[in-house]
């Protein structure tokens, strides 16, 4: 009897990471990026993905830096997509136009942040990543900009900043030693200067009507 209910549970973790891979491989059909989701942000105008890494600023907050960089492959690019602070993400749920997100460093666990402190090239405001194993405070708050209903994959989008109502963008200034080249990231007031952003690569999780539907299926 032992042996049996050891065998069927076998069976039904096997049959459960089966299906969660076959979700993921599906998702690239998905139409809305979803919460849970990790991905690299695009900045449209200069072609470069939203980075960190642990290097602090020189200057200004002292805080970790956040560019932007023309690789595609970095893996210091991806962000995990997340609800404001102290608000449970809803695993697979579609972000809406409006909505109110995060958006934290995989690699450092830092989120992306923003405050009135000028930003190191330009003098504008600067844009940091900030806290500690994904918590931080309300400046890493960002409304979804979009225009319809929920914020489409293939579509171009802004980022406004709730404490400071900056839009996330690029200045087209690079850095010197030690990020040599890298984009400035910074937080700009005006809608044409260089704010917009569209996902690319990513992990994409499905909305939860697919798996809610499928989920009533795979019952043991």
């Amino acid at each position: 009897m032992e042996a049996a209910n050891t065998c069927a549970n076998f069976f039904k973790f096997a049959f459960f990471i089966l299906f969660f891979q076959i979700s993921f491989i599906n998702a690239k059909g998905t139409t809305y990026v979803t919460y849970n989701s990790v991905v690299k942000l695009l900045n449209v105008d200069y072609n470069v993905r939203l980075h960190s890494h642990d290097i602090q600023y020189g200057s200004g907050s002292g805080q970790q830096s956040v560019t932007a960089i023309e690789a595609k492959e970095d893996g210091n690019s991806y962000w995990l997509v997340k609800g404001p602070t102290g608000k449970q993400s809803i695993r697979g749920k579609p972000i809406k136009c409006g909505d109110v997100i995060r958006f934290e460093h995989t690699t450092t666990k830092k989120n992306l942040h923003s405050h009135h402190v000028s930003s190191p090239l330009s003098g504008r405001q600067e844009v940091s990543a900030y806290g500690n194993q994904g918590e931080g405070d309300t400046g890493d708050h960002w409304t979804v900009v979009c225009p319809g209903t929920h914020w489409e994959r293939d579509e171009t989008i802004m980022f406004k900043h709730i404490d400071t109502n900056a839009y996330l963008a690029v200045t087209g200034r690079t850095y010197g030693s030690p990020i040599s080249g890298q984009n400035e990231v910074v937080g700009e007031y005006s809608t044409n200067s260089y704010s917009k952003w569209q996902v690319m690569e990513g992990l994409f999780i499905h909305p939860n009507d697919f798996i809610s539907q499928h989920n009533k299926h795979i019952e043991l």
